[in-house]
C-alpha cells in the first residue's frame, strides 16, 4: 500500500504534531519513557475547507474484497499489542482503546481472539526492546508491533531504530511469534535528511522479516480534528474507531492465518 504524494506531504506535516509540538526539552528527556506520551497535534486550518476530508473514514483497501466472515475457530488466538501511547489508548476508557476495538472487531467477524495491552506511554525503541520478553508472554501467537514514534520525536538515530526494532522482532520469531509491524513517519522539523533515514526502515523491516505490515498507524485520522481528544493530540474513542476501521483488513488477514495455523 502506498499513501498518495499530496496527501503523505500533509500527513508528514501533520506528524509534527503527533510527536508533540516541538522538540522534547533536555529536561523532558531525562524523565522517564512513560511520562512522554506521544503527542498528535490539530492541523492547521485551511481556510478554504470547513469541513474534514470526506475521505477520512475510508479504507486503505476495499473491506468487501478483503474482510469475510469466518467461522469461530476452537483455540482462542492470542495476539499483543506493543506499542506506545497509541497502542495503549491515551486518556481512553479501557474499552475504547486500540486493541479492545481491534479485538471486538476480529469478534464481530467471528474470530476467536483476544488482544492484550501491552503499550507504554511514551516508549521508544529501546524501551520496547527492553521489556519485549516479561511485556509479551509465553503462548502469544502473534505481536502487533508499534514503536518508534517517540525515537523520531527525540531525535534518535533511525538507524539506531531500526537495530532496536530488528532486536526485537527477532526476539519474538525465536519465539516462533508472528509479527504484524505498524509503521510511522518522521515529524518534518526533524529535517529533510532525517526523514529520508527514518521513513524507509519499517517497509525495509517488513521486507527483510517477511512479516505483516501496516505503513502508518494514524492513517484517517491525522489530518481530522474532530477524530482527537479535547488536547487536540491523540486520537479519540472515535478516532481510534476509524484506524480501527482502516487497519482491519491487515489485522484481519494476520489473525486469520495465526488461527489455520494454531486450529
Amino acid at each position: 500500500m502506498h499513501l498518495k504524494a499530496g496527501r503523505l506531504h500533509f500527513a508528514i506535516f501533520l506528524v509534527s504534531g503527533l510527536l508533540g509540538v516541538c522538540a522534547l526539552s533536555p529536561a523532558a528527556t531525562a524523565q522517564d519513557s512513560s511520562s512522554n506520551p506521544v503527542a498528535v497535534q490539530a492541523p492547521v486550518a485551511n481556510p478554504g475547507q470547513d469541513q474534514p476530508p470526506a475521505s477520512a473514514l475510508a479504507p486503505l483497501q476495499n473491506n468487501d474484497d478483503t474482510i469475510t466472515d469466518v467461522p469461530v475457530t476452537e483455540r482462542q488466538v492470542q495476539i499483543i499489542g506493543l506499542g506506545d501511547s497509541l497502542m495503549a489508548g491515551y486518556q481512553l476508557p479501557g474499552d475504547q482503546s486500540l486493541t479492545s476495538q481491534l479485538e471486538k472487531a476480529l469478534q464481530d467477524k467471528g474470530l476467536n481472539v483476544s488482544i492484550g495491552d501491552a503499550g507504554v506511554s511514551g516508549d521508544t525503541s529501546e524501551g520496547g526492546l527492553s521489556r519485549v520478553d516479561w511485556s509479551v508472554p509465553d503462548g502469544t501467537d502473534g505481536v502487533i508491533l508499534e514503536l518508534g514514534a517517540n525515537d523520531a520525536l527525540r531525535g534518535i538515530a533511525p538507524e539506531e531504530t531500526e537495530r532496536n526494532l530488528a532486536a526485537i522482532i527477532q526476539k519474538l520469531q525465536a519465539r516462533k511469534i508472528a509479527v504484524l509491524l505498524v509503521g510511522m513517519i518522521a515529524p518534518p522539523n526533524m529535517g529533510v535528511d532525517y526523514g529520508r533515514r527514518f521513513n524507509p526502515i519499517y517497509k525495509r523491516l517488513a521486507d527483510k522479516y517477511h512479516l505483516a505490515f501496516y505503513p502508518f498507524i494514524l492513517q484517517g485520522v491525522a489530518t481530522n480534528p474532530k477524530l482527537k481528544l479535547s488536547d487536540g493530540m491523540h486520537p479519540n474513542a472515535e478516532g481510534v474507531k476509524v484506524m480501527v476501521h482502516n487497519m482491519l483488513p491487515t489485522v484481519l488477514s494476520f489473525a486469520k492465518a495465526l488461527a489455520d495455523k494454531h486450529n
